[in-house]
């Protein structure tokens, strides 16, 4: 189709077109989609952004994902290594929460989460908003803890 008939068919049907393309995200070096979530109003605290325990829990969720992948089953989460809220979250943005496996023991698993927020659709914007670590133990349907299963079996 020509340009000028592209033109005419967005005159008509009122489309206007593509300024900007959309923001485009990666997944940090060897991490992979775990969560993708949009924080709504209720989750916000008293500054307006979005409250670091539900960042928190976001993170534990896409960790777990990741960890009881590995384990094949139940885990739960024993440590929070480290945590870091680097810029607030708001209203939505798109988060993104990607994770890989720093270390496997032979009950646990560490693992790295790294939160990326897309903001502002008129004029994307994609920054990293938080980072953490977090160690989960494999345990089984009582809950007592359990071997991992070897590193073949798990992929």
């Amino acid at each position: 189709m020509r340009s000028d008939d592209q033109a005419r068919l967005r005159a008509m049907t009122n489309e206007r077109p593509t300024q900007q393309p959309p923001a485009t995200e990666s997944a940090p070096p060897g991490h992979s989609l775990a969560l993708r979530v949009v924080p709504m109003p209720a989750d916000v605290n008293a500054n307006g952004d979005i409250f670091g325990g539900w960042v928190m829990a976001q993170v534990d969720i896409a960790g777990g994902i990741c960890a009881a992948r590995r384990a094949r089953g139940r885990v739960a989460t024993v440590a929070v290594n480290a945590f870091q809220f680097r810029q607030p979250i708001s209203v939505g943005d798109v988060v993104s929460f990607y994770a890989h496996i720093e270390r496997a023991g032979r009950t646990s698993v560490t693992v790295h989460v790294e939160v990326i927020a897309e903001r502002n659709p008129a004029r994307p914007v994609v920054v990293k908003v938080t980072e953490a670590t977090l160690t989960y133990v494999a345990i089984d349907e009582s809950g007592a803890k359990r071997e991992l299963p070897n590193a073949e079996a798990a992929d």
